[in-house]
């Protein structure tokens, strides 16, 4: 049985609902008095209690200078102005979607400095959400936990079966770890500071619409947190960190990590030692890719599309190619060998051949390509006019005669006129 680390947990809230805020407690009314008092106790007795917080169930007093305390604590983190008070720009910090470690107190490491004692680390996801697909959900983790890996030491493992040290999944209500999720807009994730048990496992509620996109909650962005939580680190008071206590969408394809949140994370494991000539990844034996069986009904491929003479097809990581007028046989690639900014599972592609360029898409993104080079950073499939709750495309096609693109979503499918000026390259 699994068992809580006495480190603590750190847990992604979104916004509490509030309806009026107040400049002052003395000045509310008796009805938004209660509501804008009892709002701000809950939030302060669980983010803003000494030794060990709420996760201790260590009780507080309900009344008097205590609570002016933690007001006055919670200004000076966020650096407002610090009165005491309950005014308006205090309550909306207490509004805003946050993650749940507490403030105070080593913000940016766990008391204890908790920390994993080797630098390949395995993670599993076990049980997957239906608001994305598994190959989605895959990517989104793999992105999180690599923005972390630039900077340190450490390797992260996707294994498929048996115990990892990070435990990934998706959980409804009371799942059996003492914190229990609490339905749609509510908590969101929690995660474990390193250590044995329950160390390192990040939860992710499954009654949470999850996406890619701003169309929800961005799974890259809670997880990309959750996991700086599940290496060690606590909060930061810098509001451009991923660190920071409150929820801010991050782009999973043009995010950085920011330098407070590199100072952090390598407080505890040192930067990240690049050897010229040397990998700085841990040896895996290659996965030698194998072409699925054509005349096995059941399978298929994730995309299809000319690029240039050759005919691609895309399966999870890995893509062939086949020479259309050579009778050599169908060569196995990694996608990241020769699309490194797509890295895995491509949803759907096309070429246009008479304009020398090829369209791949994935999510809420799509890349352009001039052969095997990338045309410039990823843009948002919405330049077509596809409607915003479209997340992303099943296949497409593209008609050369009338020169017009076929969009399939679900059981739809959209008509787009290509337009030569469209694209500017």
């Amino acid at each position: 049985m699994k068992v809580l680390p006495a480190s603590g947990l750190a847990v992604l809230v979104t916004a509490l609902k509030f309806a009026t805020a107040v400049p002052t407690l003395s000045a509310a009314t008796p009805r938004t008095f209660r509501s804008s008092y009892h709002l701000a106790q809950d939030y302060l007795d669980k983010y803003y209690t000494h030794k060990g917080g709420p996760q201790a169930g260590e009780m507080v007093a309900k009344q008097g200078s205590p609570m002016v305390k933690k007001i006055k604590e919670l200004q000076s983190f966020f650096g407002l102005q610090v009165t005491g008070k309950l005014d308006p720009t205090t309550m909306n910090v207490i509004k805003r979607p946050r993650c749940g470690v507490p403030d105070v107190a080593n913000y940016r490491l766990f008391p204890g400095e908790p920390k994993w004692k080797k630098n390949i680390l395995t993670y599993r996801v076990s049980k997957y959400t239906p608001s994305m697909s598994p190959a989605e959900v895959d990517k989104a983790v793999e992105m999180a936990l690599r923005a972390w890996s630039t900077a340190v030491p450490l390797n992260f493992i996707r294994i498929s079966s048996g115990e990892a040290d990070i435990m990934i999944s998706f959980e409804t209500g009371d799942h059996g770890d003492s914190y229990p999720f609490d339905g749609p807009r509510g908590t969101l994730a929690h995660a474990f500071a390193p250590g044995e048990g329950l160390g390192g496992d990040t939860h992710f509620d499954n009654a949470e619409k999850w996406t890619m996109g701003m169309n929800g909650f961005n799974l890259f962005t809670v997880a990309a947190h959750e996991f700086g939580h599940a290496l060690g680190l606590g909060h930061s008071t810098d509001p451009s960190a991923l660190m920071y206590p409150t929820y801010k969408y991050q782009n999973p394809y043009r995010f950085h990590l920011p330098k407070d949140d590199v100072k952090g994370i390598q407080a505890l494991y040192g930067p990240r030692k690049i050897f010229p000539g040397k990998p700085t990844m841990p040896h895996i034996p290659p996965h030698k890719p194998s072409l699925p069986d054509l005349c096995d009904s059941s399978s298929s491929f994730d995309a299809v599309t000319m690029l240039g003479k050759e005919l691609l097809l895309f399966k999870d990581r890995i893509f062939w190619r086949r020479q259309v007028h050579l009778a050599a046989g169908i060569r196995p690639n990694t996608i990241t060998s020769s699309f490194p900014q797509l890295m895995s599972n491509v949803d759907a592609a096309y070429e246009v051949p008479e304009r020398g360029i090829a369209f791949f898409f994935k999510g809420p993104h799509y890349w352009v390509t001039r052969g095997f080079q990338m045309q410039g950073p990823p843009r948002t499939i919405y330049d077509f006019g596809l409607p915003r709750r479209v997340q992303r495309i099943d296949a497409a096609v593209y008609l050369r005669k009338p020169q017009k693109t076929l969009f399939f979503v679900g059981e739809e499918y959209y008509r787009y006129g290509f337009n030569p000026s469209f694209l500017q390259m």
